[in-house]
């Protein structure tokens, strides 16, 4: 089984409500959750599985990065070979969109840390959420599923 664990943090110079907004585009149907660091500051976090990826999965392609989302995905594996981590701009999830940024974002990004059971479900969540392409066209498209 997959699990998903989202994380943002809010900082004082932020407007929770805006943090709430963007981190619900690119999960709907996830509530975050608050957790009050400081009267001005937080974290919002969502526990979830596979399906919490849902919309992800519907962005990478239809931004066209998929080969992008699958080498971030590949160059934070455990060596275990059973979870992964990634990134994604907290800016440009205020619009709907995901951006991997290169490095941990100044005001702080959104943080997405994925745990499967053993290294072949992992890599078939890769192959689920990134298939390889052939310039940039899915070679197949696996049904969640097949997770």
């Amino acid at each position: 089984m997959i699990k998903v664990m989202v994380s943002v943090r809010v900082n004082p110079t932020e407007d929770r409500g805006t943090v709430h907004a963007a981190i619900s585009k690119i999960f709907p149907g996830n509530e975050p959750v608050f957790e009050e660091l400081s009267k001005y500051s937080g974290t919002f976090s969502i526990e979830g599985d596979i399906n919490s990826l849902e919309n992800i999965h519907y962005l990478i392609r239809q931004e066209q990065i998929i080969d992008t989302a699958r080498t971030q995905l590949s160059k934070s594996v455990s060596r275990d070979g059973m979870s992964t981590f990634f990134i994604l701009s907290k800016q440009v999830a205020t619009v709907g969109c995901v951006n991997f940024p290169a490095q941990e974002e100044p005001l702080g990004s959104i943080e997405i840390s994925i745990r499967a059971d053993s290294p072949e479900e992992l890599l078939r969540f890769f192959d689920w959420l990134t298939p390889p392409t052939e310039e940039g066209i899915p070679d197949f498209e696996n049904d969640i599923t097949s997770v």
